[in-house]
């Protein structure tokens, strides 16, 4: 029996390992700038917050040239960063199986628009969810308290119960943007956060087969 008959997922860190592209395009994006290009330990932990939040709390950027850094990010990846990643063991088949089950499922994910989108498309994972929300695409509504929102609303929209949901997600801002709604959160220890960020969580996993029974959801034998 599903112990949530309603989940949010991130994107970024949850189902997708997009970091390989992520993490390219941002060093690729900083050498166009001048900037010096952080190690690979710093690069990643700018996967998974809002990129506007990165460039200027990590590289220190000011508004305006945060804003010419997106458009450099974003011209290359479209082109390319998008597809260099993958999509994380098992997950295809929770999503699956957690939809067989009687799941509703939206996506909650501070990516923008456009490349979340061909990244769900390309991976053939849009067919599971009712409602798949993202950041816009010019980064003015990304943060992780207002994509759970459009989640909510897209799911209350078609008719689907919101009274009792899970957040799952890799990072801080995802236990931070579902407690603004007053939702638990699963973070996983697959993707991009740390000991610091789980501890925040109301639960953690290891594998997608924890996550299968944490939920009730069956049919995983991994």
């Amino acid at each position: 029996m599903l112990t949530y008959p309603t989940i949010l997922l991130d994107l970024d860190g949850t189902m997708v390992d997009s970091a390989p592209g992520v993490v390219s395009t941002i060093a690729q994006t900083l050498r166009e700038l001048g900037e010096p290009v952080p190690d690979m330990k710093e690069l990643l932990r700018w996967v998974g917050p809002p990129l506007p939040e990165s460039f200027e709390k990590r590289a220190g950027f000011s508004p305006a040239r945060t804003s010419e850094a997106i458009q450099v990010f974003r011209s290359h990846y479209i082109d390319y960063g998008v597809f260099d990643s993958r999509v994380f063991d098992g997950m295809g088949e929770f999503l699956r199986n957690a939809k067989e089950a009687g799941a509703h499922l939206a996506v909650a994910t501070s990516k923008p628009t456009t490349s979340a989108t061909i990244m769900l498309e390309h991976f053939t994972l849009s067919r599971h969810f009712d409602v798949i929300c993202c950041a816009a695409d010019d980064e003015s509504r990304g943060a992780k308290h207002e994509v759970i929102e459009d989640a909510l609303r897209g799911l209350r929209d078609k008719g689907l119960p919101t009274d009792n949901v899970i957040m799952v997600g890799d990072r801080i801002h995802d236990v931070e943007g579902a407690r603004v709604h007053g939702i638990d959160t699963i973070l996983v220890r697959w993707g991009y956060g740390g000991p610091a960020e789980w501890d925040q969580a109301h639960r953690v996993v290891d594998t997608p087969r924890q996550l299968h029974e944490l939920l009730g959801v069956p049919g995983s034998h991994r």
